[in-house]
């Protein structure tokens, strides 16, 4: 098993496929199969055994010839390069109907992921209050403060679009590494800076397109 390392160079579409991975390995060993190899991944992840391979090419020898996988040492293996062995504290930006969900969401059950506080415009009427996991809801004119007084590197943004690169300007002089952001808006934020953006607008007409067609693909 390749020791702790690094992997800053990764493709972006190996990136992707990590948690899925990590995913597939928890499940096995939770059904006790202790074993797999690279067409049985393939045919539970719906990702061809030649790229699979090509995958875990990347991180050394992570398999045996004649024996495949092993479940268990995998599923270490993928949980520590995830992060998921480390409790990671999140602000999130945006209590609306999105904002709401994610604050339900229960990221702890399945990760070591704790949504610690949440922070909106004075006129939403959570504001002063606590979600039902206990969740402070702040004023979002409270937002610089209570991240420079805390630990948290990690911001989920799910404001209004007029409101997202100021806010993004905030989160950035306040420490904040990485950013999940749902906004449509293309941040404006230093190189060193991590954004990884949804726009399920955007992916339901991917999708619509995928649908309309499929007889053409």
């Amino acid at each position: 098993m390749p020791e702790k390392e690094t992997y800053s160079d990764l493709p972006k579409a190996t990136v992707k496929r990590l948690p899925q991975y990590y995913r597939l390995f928890k499940k096995l060993v939770d059904d006790k199969i202790m074993r797999t190899n690279s067409r049985e991944i393939s045919e539970k992840i719906g990702v061809d055994s030649a790229t699979v391979r090509r995958d875990f090419s990347l991180f050394g020898e992570l398999g045996r010839r004649g024996y495949g996988y092993d479940s268990l040492s995998l599923r270490d293996f993928f949980a520590n390069l995830l992060g998921n062995e480390v409790s990671t504290n999140i602000a999130l930006i945006g209590v609306g109907n999105l904002g709401r969900a994610l604050l339900n969401y229960p990221f702890q059950r399945r990760n070591k992921l704790h949504i610690a506080m949440a922070f909106d415009l004075p006129s939403n009427p959570l504001v002063g209050t606590k979600s039902e996991s206990g969740i402070p809801i702040y004023n979002i004119g409270e937002l610089a403060q209570r991240l420079c007084d805390s630990d948290i590197e990690t911001a989920i943004l799910s404001v209004d679009t007029v409101h997202s690169q100021d806010v993004a300007n905030i989160l950035v002089n306040t420490g904040i590494k990485g950013i999940l952001n749902f906004t449509p808006v293309y941040l404006q934020v230093p190189d060193n800076i991590v954004v990884q953006s949804i726009d399920l607008t955007k992916e339901l007409q991917t999708l619509i397109f995928f649908m309309n067609n499929a007889s053409q693909l």
